[in-house]
């Protein structure tokens, strides 16, 4: 990142803390307010914007920055070297896990098919010390079919119950960090609790995972390689550490194009590695079939629930989702009609300009949906910062995105209500669907804003 880059984005970073400690000395524990502009500018009054928010970590303890600065290579690097030096009784096993969207940018990057690129990357992961290597897939599947079973208690108490729809999707660090800080109440009671794919893995390796290999959780260290910065945020929340163990569901992340700069400095060329098979997490062996939920680029929320809901609650069969672009491509929405009545209405919300559009037309009454799927990133997961940015501009690389759309569109689909796996975790691991412990594990809940403000790190994001 060029200094000049680095000081456009401190002076960014210092304008918005500034507005935001002003802002929360007015307001004491009220939201706060977004502005009409965009690009992080903040308009008269002090009201801040939601990428401006993003941007600012001012609301950080001294000790979740911390714990967020450590997630880099250095620090992975230092768990290694730890591995190398001291008794092998002390020795952390390391456990990676990939998110599906991550795979299409090394496939990219590497000039081949998903399957291989998948092979390619685990091979290096191993060679760097890591013992097993899963995809998050199975993890995402359990995501999906929680929030399937929540939307439909939601809908079903609707209308005794002001805060059960529209519900918002949960997977999203970024869109869940501003509706937590900025928009409080106004939307935390109608976030979806079911986990997102990354922290329900995190359950798996530090719970399953650890008591099937007769590990203690404190002694395995999980990294994640994700599309998105924000996935770090997500990891040190304090309701994903374990007191009593003293460990993290997820210990560090690491994003796809810190995962290709490692390769890159270290001189590992794709020809030169092997073709290693990812693990599966109920150690049956063999190659893992790569599959895919619906979706453009993301874990296809919308779709799996608004399918699954016109069959639980309507009786009807949907075979394909029809999208109705609104304002972009990033603002589209679903409906469900019978008889020329409308049975379901859902939207796909991408970006904070549209986020920021969806906001105005809560605090005005105007949403008219059952469910929205909310990400932070324009176009979707595909398109998270910490691989779909230009190294050289700084933005998005377009080129890189479209590619990364077609190699993940080429995926089967594969619905999770049919996978075994699943089945057998369910009853194996968390005794039953409907379990408290399925409860505990599969879920999490959200809080309004009311925490102590810090002055922000200065991280190379």
């Amino acid at each position: 990142m060029s200094e000049v880059k680095i000081a456009k984005l401190k002076e960014k970073c210092e304008n918005c803390t500034k507005q935001c400690n002003k802002k929360q000395s007015e307001d004491g524990a009220h939201p706060i307010q977004e502005s009409d502009k965009v690009n992080g500018q903040v308009t008269e009054g002090s009201q801040l914007l939601l990428s401006a928010c993003l941007s600012c970590d001012g609301c950080l303890s001294e000790e979740d920055t911390l714990r967020i600065s450590q997630q880099n290579l250095d620090e992975v690097e230092r768990v290694l070297a730890l591995n190398k030096k001291c008794d092998t009784s002390k020795h952390k096993v390391l456990v990676a896990s990939v998110c599906p969207q991550s795979l299409p940018f090394f496939a990219v990057k590497f000039g081949l098919d998903l399957a291989e690129a998948a092979h390619k990357l685990c091979s290096f992961l191993k060679h760097l010390g890591v013992q097993f290597v899963f995809d998050t897939t199975l993890a995402a599947g359990f995501s999906i079919l929680e929030t399937q079973k929540e939307f439909i208690q939601r809908y079903r108490r609707r209308h005794h119950d002001s805060h059960a729809v529209p519900m918002f999707t949960s997977s999203c660090p970024g869109w869940i960090r501003y509706a937590e800080r900025i928009l409080g109440s106004l939307v935390t009671p109608q976030i979806c609790t079911a986990r997102s794919p990354q922290q329900i893995m995190g359950c798996l390796v530090k719970d399953f995972f650890c008591k099937q290999q007769k590990l203690s959780p404190d002694g395995v260290y999980h990294l994640v390689v994700a599309p998105c910065f924000d996935k770090k945020l997500e990891a040190v929340r304090e309701e994903f550490y374990n007191t009593l163990m003293e460990t993290r569901d997820v210990d560090c992340v690491l994003t796809s194009r810190e995962i290709y700069h490692l390769m890159e400095q270290r001189k590992v060329s794709v020809e030169e590695l092997d073709s290693v098979p990812l693990d599966q997490v109920l150690g049956d062996g063999g190659d893992v079939a790569l599959v895919r939920h619906d979706g453009r680029g993301s874990e296809g929320l919308l779709e799996h629930v608004f399918k699954h809901a016109a069959k639980e609650l309507f009786g009807l069969e949907v075979q394909e989702v029809t999208y109705k672009t609104l304002r972009n491509r990033d603002f589209q929405e679903v409906t469900l009609e019978r008889d020329g009545e409308t049975l379901l209405q859902f939207a796909a919300i991408y970006g904070f300009r549209n986020i920021q559009t969806l906001v105005h037309r809560m605090r005005k009454g105007r949403v008219p949906y059952q469910l929205v799927e909310v990400l932070s990133c324009p176009g979707g997961c595909l398109s998270g910062r910490g691989q779909a940015e230009s190294e050289v501009e700084g933005r998005v690389d377009k080129a890189l995105v479209q590619q990364m759309e077609e190699v993940y569109s080429s995926l089967p689909v594969r619905l999770p209500e049919l996978n075994p796996v699943l089945k057998t975790l369910y009853e194996d691991w968390l005794q039953g669907q409907d379990s408290p412990r399925a409860g505990k594990l599969l879920h999490t809940e959200y809080r309004s804003p009311g925490q102590a403000h810090t002055q922000p790190p200065h991280m190379q994001w």
